[in-house]
């Protein structure tokens, strides 16, 4: 018998993707009431930075090697912070009312993101400082590619 796990691919396994996939739900929530005037400002800012999150978890997932994982989930780390900012940038123009849920998920997606990246044997500084990881020898044990 094959279990619902056994079907889903890697990424869709990781709490941290699932995190990144209702943040860019929230994202695409929040932007839809913002001016018209930025809707292809800030709007789509937030918006690609938020699709860039979850992708990113996914093609590292799909990776074969830790380095690439490694740098992939570093690119989602890069785009979660570029939401952080773009977040209080909305905030402080007015177009945003403090809402705790979309801060919480951010930063419930952060922690989960360090903790993936710290599981796999390196911090996101090390990660985001060395962009021209050498292949390792380790495959991702969470790829099927």
């Amino acid at each position: 018998m094959i279990r619902d796990s056994d079907k889903q691919r890697p990424h869709e396994r990781l709490e941290v993707w699932r995190d990144a996939m209702s943040l860019v739900e929230s994202i695409y929530r929040i932007t839809a009431s913002f001016p018209d005037s930025e809707r292809l400002g800030l709007s789509m800012q937030l918006r690609r930075a938020a699709v860039s999150v979850p992708s990113n978890i996914a093609e590292g997932a799909a990776r074969r090697s830790r380095p690439e994982y490694l740098r992939f989930l570093s690119m989602a780390r890069g785009s979660l912070a570029e939401i952080s900012t773009q977040h209080e940038i909305a905030r402080r123009l007015g177009y945003l009312t403090d809402n705790a849920t979309d801060t919480d998920l951010l930063d419930r997606t952060f922690a989960r993101l360090n903790a993936l990246i710290r599981s796999l044997g390196s911090s996101p500084r090390a990660v985001s400082e060395t962009p021209a990881l050498h292949e390792s020898q380790f495959s991702n044990p969470e790829s099927h590619a």
